[in-house]
C-alpha cells in the first residue's frame, strides 16, 4: 500500500512487533487535530489512512475524513473498506442466491466466474429460522430445532455450499445463538492483526453488516453498522460502501441507574429521546463520567437500539471495561495486552484523563432519572413508564379498538336494532343511540382485550447482558416460592442469544424456577423479535379473531412494529426479561405493577412486584459465583460444528449452484438474466402511475413482510399451486432466496394502509385502467404486462426498520422506477439505488397531501438525463380531467458512485460490468 502521509510505524506488543498507521502523524503535520476527534471519526479515518491506495482510497479521502469539525459539512463522501462483514441467514441467504447468479451470468457471458468471491472475510450466522411452535416444555427446543431443519434444509445445503465453494467465507450453524451476541462474545477482535509481506498490521476491528443490530458491536469500541444486503455484497468483493463523514452527537451520561432499574429502561429512555432529537444519518458517541457505571453487556444493549433512536452507530470508545471484558469473555491475554497496547499508540483509549473529543452537538442524562418503563405498542420509541401502563393501554385501545370494531358493532347494532331484519333509519333512532349499545355490547371470551398471549424473553437486545437476564431468573425464584403461576392463555418462551446464557442460568440453579413458570428453553436464535412467534394457542387464537380482541405481547427485543410478532397480536411492548416474567403472571398490560398485586398466592394473599423484585446486589453476587472465562471458552471452542442435523444435510459441491427449478426457497433471480452488456441511457421516466400512495413511517416489514403468512395470502396460494402444504410455508424471511415468493409478499402486510383504497386494510390498490380493486402484486403484474412504469408515494421515514434488501428488490420487480417520500430512513434509501430504483425527496414542507395529490395521477419526472448529486428533478402529475400538478423534488442519489449506480441499473449489475470491461 502506498503511505504517503509517512504514518507507518512498528510498535512491540505481546505478540512481537506489529506495523501500525498512526493517526498521530496527521496532527504533526498539521492536516487534523486528531486528539480532540470522536473515536469513532478515528476509526473510520485509520481504515482511510491504512489503506490509501490513489485508486480507491486517495490522499483527499484522507483529508476530507481528518478534516471533521463541529459544525463542518463536506459534500464528498469517502469510501469506507471494512475489515469483515457479518450476515444472518435470513438476508444471508439473498445475498449468497445473488453471488451464485452473478457466477452464472459471469459464466454465460464468457468470463471467469472465480472474480465473483468474497476478498473480505465474512461471517455468516445461522439464527432467524428458529420458530417457536412448542413451547412450555422440556422438549421444545429439540422439536423446534427438528421443525427448523424440516423447513429450511434447502437454505441450509445452499449455505453448506457457500461454506465450500467460496474462500473467506464461513458459516456458524444453527443453534448456536443470535449473530450480535455472538460477534460481541466471540468473533470480534476489537483490534485485527493480519499477515502483509511477512509482517504483522494491526488494525481496528471494524465491519458492516446485513442486519440494522449489528450496531450493537459498538458498545467494545467497534466500529460497525447495518447495511443492506446489496451493499454487503459489494463491500464482500472488494467494493467501498460510501458514505459521508457524519455530524457526530456526543451523549454525555452522568449519575447511576437507582435501584430496580434496569439496562433495558435506560436504552428505552434513550431511544426515546435520541429518535425526538433526530440523529438519523449521525454517530452517536457516549461519554462522561457514567460510562464508568456501565457493564460491557449494558453498553452493547445501548448500541444495539441505534437502529431504533435513527443513528448510524452507538459508539463506546475502548477502556478498561473493554479489555475486562474480552479476558472474561475467553479471548487470549495476549491479545487482550495488544489491544491496549495498540488502542493506547492510536489515541483511541478513554482514561479518566482523556480529554472530551469534540462533538458535533452534545445531550446529556442523568441516569439517576430513569425510571422503569416499556415501550410500544408499535414503535421501540414511545417509552410509557410502568406505573402509566394501564393508563396508555386505554388511551390506545380508545384509539384503535373501537374503529377496528367498527364494522362489526355496526353490524350488530343493525342487527339490535331491527331484531335480525332490516331497518330504517327511524326504527334506529327509537331504539337508541349506538353509544347506548356500546355500554351492552360485551365480549365474552377466555381473553379480553389487554390480556398478554405471548411473553418472550428473547432478542440480542437483552439476553447478551447478564445483569437483566440472573434478574429475570431471580424474579422468577421468588415468584414460584410465593405459589404464583402464570396466566394459561400466555404462550411463554426462552430464545437466548448464546448458549452461555442457558449454562449460567443451569449453574445458577434458575432454571427450574423458569420452566416452572413456563419459561422452556425454545432454541437459541432470533425468534420473537423477528416475528418467529409461532402461533398463539388455538383458543386464543379463536377468541381474538371472533371478538375483535386487542390483546397484547411482551418481549425482551428491540422490534414492535405493528403485524411483526404475530398478526392477531395488536399491542406489542419491548420490556425488561423480568419484567417479561412478572407481566406473564399478571396476564394483561392494562395494570399498574407499581400499585396493583402481580398476583395472589394460593392463600389469596395479594404478591407485588417490590417483593419479588431482586436487588442488584444480588444480582452482581450470582453473577460472580457463575460466570467464568471457562464457560466461554468451552462453549466457543467448537462454534462452528453443528448438530447432527446440520452434519447430515446433503452438500451440493463445485463451483456453481445446481439451480433446482422445483425448489420453492431457492430460485435463480431475474436480476442477472438477459443481461445487456451495457446498460440503457437513463432518461425521463414518463406515464408512471401510483401503485401506492402511504402515510409516516412506513417501515420495511410493511414494505417486505418477515413472518408467517396465511394459505389465502398471494404467497400462500403460489407455494400450494407447487404442491407445499400450509403447514410447511415457513416464514417470509426463510423464503427470500425464492423471488416468486417474494414479489407477492410485497407491500403485503396485512396493516398496510394505502391511501388509494382507504377502505381497505393490507396489500390493495386500485388498478387505474379499469377502476378495479384488486391486491398491489396483481396490478402491478398487470402494468407490467401493458408497460405502464410504478411510482411509490409516501411520508416521513419511508423504510424504517430492518435492514431488509427485500423491500427494495421487491419494489423494483413489482415495476416500481421511483419513490417520492418526505424523508427515507438511512439503509432502505441506499437500497433502492442498489436496485436502480430512484429515491425522491419531497421540499421541506411539502408532501403529498398539501400537494393535493390524489393519487389516481400520471407522473413524469423530468430532468434525469443531467441530473447531479442532491439535485433537483421536477415532476408532473396529471389528473384524468387534464389538470397538472408541477412541483420540484430533491433527488437522493447522495454521490456521484450512487449516480453511477443508478445509471448502471444497480450495485451489482456496475459490478459485473467492470468485470467485464476489465482486460
Amino acid at each position: 500500500m502506498n503511505d504517503p502521509f509517512k504514518a507507518r510505524d512498528i510498535i512491540n506488543t505481546a505478540k512481537g512487533k506489529v506495523v501500525i498507521y498512526r493517526l498521530s502523524r496527521l496532527e504533526e503535520l498539521g492536516i487534523a487535530n486528531t486528539s480532540r476527534l470522536p473515536y469513532s471519526i478515528k476509526s473510520l479515518l485509520e481504515s482511510l489512512l491504512r489503506g490509501v491506495d490513489g485508486k480507491l482510497i486517495t490522499e483527499e479521502d484522507v483529508m476530507t475524513c481528518a478534516s471533521w469539525a463541529p459544525g463542518k459539512t463536506t459534500v464528498r463522501e469517502i469510501p469506507f473498506i471494512p475489515s469483515r462483514v457479518l450476515m444472518q441467514d435470513f438476508t444471508g441467504v439473498p445475498a449468497i442466491v445473488d453471488l451464485a447468479a452473478m457466477r452464472s451470468a459471469v459464466q454465460r457471458l464468457g468470463r471467469d466466474p472465480a472474480r465473483i468471491n468474497p476478498v473480505i472475510p465474512v461471517d455468516l450466522v445461522i439464527d432467524h429460522s428458529v420458530q417457536v411452535d412448542y413451547y412450555g416444555t422440556s422438549y421444545a427446543r429439540t422439536l423446534n430445532e427438528k421443525k427448523e431443519f424440516e423447513r429450511n434444509h434447502e437454505r441450509y445445503e445452499l449455505l453448506r455450499w457457500a461454506d465450500t465453494a467460496f474462500d473467506n467465507f464461513r458459516v456458524i450453524p444453527p443453534g448456536r445463538g443470535i449473530v450480535h451476541q455472538i460477534n460481541l462474545e466471540y468473533l470480534s477482535t476489537v483490534v485485527q492483526v493480519k499477515k502483509v509481506n511477512n509482517e504483522l498490521v494491526a488494525y481496528p476491528d471494524t465491519l458492516v453488516g446485513t442486519d440494522s443490530h449489528t450496531t450493537m458491536i459498538n458498545g467494545m469500541g467497534v466500529l460497525g453498522w447495518g447495511v443492506g444486503g446489496i451493499e454487503a455484497e459489494a463491500v464482500m468483493l472488494g467494493q467501498p460502501y460510501y458514505m459521508p463523514v457524519p455530524d457526530v452527537v456526543g451523549f454525555r451520561l452522568y449519575g447511576e441507574l437507582k435501584e430496580g432499574v434496569t439496562a433495558t429502561d435506560l436504552v428505552l429512555t434513550i431511544t426515546q429521546i435520541l429518535r425526538k432529537h433526530n440523529v438519523v444519518g449521525k454517530f452517536v458517541e457516549f461519554c462522561g463520567q457514567g460510562l464508568s457505571r456501565l457493564s460491557l453487556p449494558d453498553r452493547a444493549t445501548i448500541s444495539n437500539m441505534a437502529p431504533e433512536y435513527g443513528a448510524t452507530v452507538g459508539f463506546f470508545p475502548i477502556d478498561d471495561i473493554t479489555l475486562q471484558y474480552l479476558q472474561g469473555t475467553g479471548r487470549k491475554k495476549e491479545h487482550v495486552d495488544l489491544v491496549r497496547a495498540y488502542a493506547i499508540e492510536q489515541g483511541l483509549f478513554l482514561t479518566e484523563n482523556s480529554p472530551e473529543p469534540l462533538f458535533s452537538e452534545t445531550i446529556e442524562l442523568d441516569m439517576g432519572t430513569v425510571e422503569p418503563s416499556l415501550a410500544g405498542p408499535k414503535r421501540p420509541q414511545d417509552r410509557i413508564p410502568l406505573d402509566e401502563m394501564e393508563s396508555s393501554f386505554h388511551k390506545f385501545m380508545d384509539e384503535s379498538l373501537l374503529k377496528g370494531l367498527d364494522l362489526k358493532v355496526d353490524h350488530d347494532y343493525d342487527r339490535w336494532l331491527g331484531e335480525g331484519g332490516s331497518c330504517s333509519v327511524p326504527q334506529r333512532s327509537s331504539r337508541g343511540s349506538k353509544s347506548e349499545f356500546l355500554e351492552k355490547y360485551e365480549l365474552k371470551v377466555p381473553v379480553e382485550n389487554g390480556s398478554i398471549v405471548i411473553a418472550a424473553i428473547t432478542s440480542c437486545t437483552n439476553t447478551s447482558n447478564p445483569s437483566v437476564m440472573i434478574a429475570a431468573g431471580l424474579l422468577a425464584k421468588k415468584a414460584v416460592e410465593r405459589g404464583l403461576k402464570v396466566k394459561p392463555y400466555v404462550k411463554t418462551s426462552l430464545a437466548p442469544g448464546s448458549q452461555v446464557v442457558s449454562e449460567y442460568l443451569r449453574d445458577a440453579g434458575l432454571m427450574p424456577y423458569l420452566e416452572a413458570l413456563g419459561f422452556h428453553l425454545v432454541g437459541f436464535g432470533c425468534t420473537t423479535c423477528i416475528g418467529n412467534s409461532g402461533p398463539i394457542h388455538e383458543k386464543v387464537a379463536q377468541a381474538v379473531k371472533e371478538n375483535d380482541l386487542i390483546v397484547a405481547s411482551v418481549l425482551s427485543g428491540n422490534r414492535n412494529f405493528e403485524g411483526r410478532i404475530n398478526s392477531l397480536v395488536k399491542a406489542n411492548y419491548l420490556v425488561s426479561p423480568p419484567l417479561v416474567v412478572a407481566y406473564a403472571i399478571s396476564g394483561k398490560v392494562d395494570i399498574d405493577l407499581k400499585k396493583e398485586p402481580v398476583g395472589y398466592d394460593p392463600n389469596g394473599r395479594p404478591v407485588y412486584l417490590k417483593d419479588i423484585w431482586p436487588e442488584k446486589a444480588e444480582i452482581q453476587q450470582v453473577i460472580k459465583n457463575t460466570i467464568s472465562s471457562r464457560l466461554f471458552e468451552n462453549q466457543y471452542s467448537d462454534i462452528f460444528r453443528g448438530t447432527q442435523l446440520w452434519e447430515d444435510l446433503i452438500v451440493p459441491t463445485g463451483e456453481f449452484f445446481e439451480w433446482n427449478k422445483i425448489s420453492t426457497y431457492i430460485q435463480e433471480p431475474p436480476f442477472f438474466k438477459d443481461f445487456p452488456v451495457k446498460p440503457s441511457e437513463k432518461n425521463d421516466l414518463r406515464n408512471l402511475r401510483v401503485l401506492a400512495y402511504l402515510g409516516d413511517s412506513i417501515t420495511t416489514d410493511h414494505i417486505s413482510p418477515a413472518g408467517e403468512f396465511s394459505q389465502d395470502s398471494l404467497a400462500g396460494n403460489y407455494l400450494i399451486s407447487h404442491g407445499v402444504a400450509p403447514e410447511d410455508f415457513n416464514s417470509y424471511g426463510s423464503r427470500r432466496g425464492n423471488h416468486e415468493v417474494m414479489m407477492r409478499g410485497t407491500f403485503a402486510n396485512i396493516n398496510l394502509r394505502n391511501k388509494i383504497v382507504p377502505e381497505k386494510e393490507g396489500g390493495w390498490t386500485r388498478y387505474f385502467l379499469d377502476g378495479e380493486i384488486m391486491t398491489i402484486y396483481d396490478a402491478a403484474m398487470l402494468y407490467k404486462k401493458n408497460s405502464i412504469p410504478l411510482i411509490i408515494i409516501a411520508g416521513k421515514e419511508y423504510g424504517t426498520g430492518s435492514s431488509r434488501d427485500w423491500a427494495a428488490k421487491g419494489t423494483y420487480l413489482l415495476g416500481v422506477r421511483a419513490v417520492i417520500a418526505e424523508s427515507f430512513e438511512r439503509i432502505h434509501r441506499s437500497n433502492l439505488v442498489g436496485m436502480g430504483v430512484l429515491p425522491l425527496q419531497f421540499k421541506k414542507g411539502e408532501n403529498g397531501d398539501t400537494l393535493g395529490i390524489r393519487g389516481d395521477e400520471i407522473f413524469d419526472i423530468i430532468g434525469i438525463n443531467r441530473l447531479k448529486p442532491g439535485g433537483e428533478l421536477r415532476v408532473i402529475a396529471k389528473s384524468e380531467t387534464g389538470k397538472e400538478k408541477t412541483f420540484d423534488v430533491i433527488a437522493r442519489l447522495d454521490a456521484p458512485v450512487e449516480m453511477e449506480f443508478y445509471r448502471s441499473g444497480g450495485i451489482l449489475h456496475t459490478f459485473i460490468r467492470n468485470i467485464l470491461s476489465d482486460k
